[in-house]
Order: C-alpha cells, then sequence, then structure tokens
C-alpha cells in the first residue's frame, strides 16, 4: 500500500494539456543543489575535529547515480571551484577532485550501466573515502596520523549519509519534473 504522499506526487507529475516542465528548472535545480550542499561549510557548527560529510559532493554523486547523463563531464570544474571558495579547501583540489570523480563516475556508468543502489552505495563509500583521504593531503592533514585519525567519524558520517543525500536528490529530481503551465 502505498503512503499517503504517493499518489498526488504521481498526479503532479502526470502529462496534461498545455503542461510541461520547465527546462530552466530542470536544468538548474541539480546545479543550485550541489552549490547549496557546498555552502554547508558556512553553517554555524562548532566542532574540534572534522564531523559534517562534504554534501555538496554527496549530492553530486547522488545526482550522477540517479541521472548519469545530466551533468556534463566537464560539471566537476565549476562545481569544484565553488566548493573551493566555501570549503577551505586549498584553492584548485575541489576542482581537481571533483573533476576527477565525475570523469570517473561517468566511465563506470558507460562501462556498467546497470547497478543496484547496494552497488551505488559502494562505489560512491570508496569515491567519498578517497575524497576526503586526498583532500585531507591537499590540506596538509597527511603528515599527521593522529589527523587522520580525528577524520573516522565524518567518513562514517559521510558513508552513512549517502542513502539520505540520494533520496533527497530523488525528490528533488522529482520537483524538477512536475509539469508547469506553457506559455505562448
Amino acid at each position: 500500500m502505498p503512503g499517503p504522499f504517493a499518489e498526488p506526487l504521481q498526479d503532479l507529475t502526470r502529462p496534461r494539456i498545455n503542461r510541461a516542465p520547465s527546462s530552466l528548472l530542470a536544468l538548474a535545480l541539480p546545479w543550485l543543489l550541489v552549490m547549496l550542499g557546498s555552502l554547508s561549510p558556512t553553517w554555524p557548527i562548532i566542532a574540534s575535529a572534522p564531523v559534517l560529510p562534504p554534501l555538496g559532493f554527496l549530492f553530486l554523486l547522488a545526482w550522477l547515480h540517479l541521472r548519469p547523463g545530466l551533468f556534463p563531464v566537464w560539471a566537476g570544474l565549476p562545481l569544484g571551484l565553488f566548493d573551493d571558495l566555501f570549503s577551505g579547501q586549498p584553492m584548485g583540489s575541489g576542482v581537481l577532485l571533483w573533476s576527477v570523480a565525475t570523469i570517473g563516475m561517468d566511465y563506470l556508468e558507460n562501462r556498467f550501466p546497470w547497478r543496484g543502489f547496494i552497488t551505488n552505495w559502494l562505489v560512491a563509500s570508496a569515491v567519498i573515502v578517497g575524497y576526503l583521504v586526498i583532500a585531507a593531503q591537499f590540506a596538509g592533514a597527511a603528515s599527521n596520523v593522529m589527523l587522520l585519525i580525528a577524520m573516522l567519524p565524518q567518513l562514517a558520517m559521510a558513508v552513512m549519509a549517502y542513502p539520505i543525500a540520494a533520496q533527497l536528490v530523488g525528490l528533488v529530481d522529482r520537483l524538477r519534473l512536475i509539469p508547469v503551465r506553457e506559455v505562448g
């Protein structure tokens, strides 16, 4: 039995006369969600060690898994640059790592087009752990083993937060495809 919100949402996305998804909303909303996630380091959270997962990167991976052709391969460059501006990482680390992640995910999608949620979660977990460890090396934390140990809670939270990010991306994907009135 579907939940109480299943039928109204399906009713909103069904084709109707004089209604179609907004192309501006369909193209801009994924970019805006990833950029909003990249703004998470500006939230007023006080912690002595890194705890908050990189939400922008999680949203990017979730979009790449949910809609493989939505982002172009070069999308990692501007989104990584935007993340570099707000994450506190050395400039260029996000550009490099996000670009490598989008290229790698595109290659993986072309190589293995049929995957399930568990496989996507395992792939995303490996990419997230690699991203956080290499980003820590760019920031200079690799020289100190204690700083890498202090990253373990962030690694665990990022891996466990990926399914939640994927669910949120799925909801936003439904929102971006809602038909609106066509004018003209």
